[in-house]
């Protein structure tokens, strides 16, 4: 049987990251932080050092500063070992003009780089989604059944089914069916995959392995451009493809909905993924800040990271972001706050406005993204679900406020559906 040193994850950075804005107004998708001190692009990585996968290519094109600076500065690994994480960014070749037109197509532009790492197998890995996952079980299942192709699945219910792409797999393991998004109750009653009447369905976690050789041949014979909606259901009917169950945590974190709630959801005692297991970290850049100083303050279902200094506060359900400052006052509830790159400098272009929250405020529904600046007696509501609104260096997306980076919000300012 193969070994995993043959194997080489290819991350996908993602594109302009639209329905993430404003948070992807700088920084590409696997950029974004989470969780007070990760950001999402430490998830698959981890996942790959966690399963003994020492070889990573994360692919990126869109805002990419900060996500290679963050790599570089994260995963190095010792001259006495062989792995290592690069970035291949997009870039004009002889071959090759004009940037990533999809995923399929960005992985088909790094063919060269790909063949050049002599490996045997190749494992497709999004930048944007939450979960945990032992990838070596993955190949040993690829390997088990000989497929030329292993695709992540995890069961889906009913009422989830217009959301994935669902596949159809037969008792032997393999798939023989794909609809994306599918509605039509006939045609959802041949995808059924499972004796579970709640979750009959297995859907596409974008998770994918393939032999390398297969790879070349699908991306160099056609034109295709997506893995999920081109790729997989061509090779369905001309490979051996099978689907690896997954019945864990996954979340895909692609709109600013899903990062509120992903990240909200993290701060409960009974969260379905957290950051503790012992045995599988998830890896971040080590800061080496000091301890969070809390001072006469109520906090309640919380999730704070160091660096913190907290005084005379009530903060309730929200994450607290590296080096958040907060002063006295303040009410802070069902709240993201991403805290700051730096510590307290002069306000940028002459403004008054210290970095952080203000005294007074009263903050809730909000992501407040970061080096913000708001004032004191500032005040900010969820708006209803649905709600789409541009303002002065803020924004409204699916009814929840966000506060971009860098942003100075001025003293006394309400944002709040009965002001706006």
């Amino acid at each position: 049987m193969p070994t995993l040193d043959n194997v080489l994850a290819v991350i996908l950075g993602g594109g302009v990251g639209a329905r993430l804005y404003p948070l992807t107004q700088q920084r590409s998708k696997p950029a974004v932080p989470i969780a007070g001190k990760y950001r999402l692009i430490d998830i698959p990585i981890s996942n790959c050092i966690n399963s003994n996968l020492f070889r990573i290519a994360v692919l990126t094109q869109f805002n990419s500063v900060s996500l290679h600076r963050h790599i570089a500065h994260t995963y190095n690994f010792d001259a006495f070992h062989r792995g290592w994480v690069q970035i291949w960014a997009a870039e004009q070749t002889v071959r090759n003009t004009d940037w990533y037109q999809g995923t399929a197509d960005a992985v088909r532009k790094q063919l060269f780089e790909i063949l050049s790492t002599r490996a045997q197998y190749v494992l497709i890995l999004a930048g944007d989604h939450l979960y945990r996952m032992d990838y070596a079980s993955m190949a040993r299942f690829h390997w088990e059944t000989e497929a030329d192709i292993t695709i992540a699945v995890q069961p889906v219910a009913v009422q989830d089914a217009a959301r994935f792409g669902i596949l159809k797999r037969e008792e032997s393991l393999r798939i023989n069916k794909f609809a994306e998004k599918p509605t039509d109750p006939r045609l959802l009653a041949e995808l059924i995959s499972r004796e579970d009447p709640q979750r009959p369905y297995l859907g596409s976690m974008g998770i994918y392995m393939f032999n390398t050789q297969v790879l070349v041949d699908l991306l160099e014979s056609t034109t295709f451009q997506d893995f999920g909606k081109n790729v997989i259901p061509h090779a369905i009917n001309v490979y051996n493809v099978f689907g690896f169950d997954f019945d864990d945590y996954w979340e895909d974190i692609g709109t600013i909905r899903s990062f509120y709630e992903t990240n909200l959801a993290l701060t409960l005692p009974d969260a379905k993924f957290n950051f503790f297991d012992p045995e599988r970290p998830i890896y971040t850049n080590p800061r080496f800040l000091p301890g969070s100083v809390i001072e006469n303050s109520v906090i309640e279902h919380v999730l704070m990271a160091e660096g913190c200094r907290i005084i005379n506060a009530h903060i309730y359900h929200s994450v607290v972001g590296l080096r958040s400052q907060i002063q006295s006052g303040v009410h802070i509830a069902d709240s993201v706050l991403m805290g700051s790159d730096y510590y307290q400098r002069p306000a940028l272009g002459g403004a008054d406005i210290p970095l952080g929250i203000g005294s007074n405020c009263s903050i809730e529904g909000a992501i407040i993204d970061k080096n913000a600046r708001l004032g004191s007696d500032v005040v900010i509501r969820p708006f209803p679900r649905g709600t789409d609104l541009d303002g002065d260096n803020w924004v409204v997306r699916d009814g929840i406020v966000v506060i971009p980076k860098n942003a100075v919000i001025p003293h006394g300012t309400i944002i709040s559906p009965e002001t706006v």
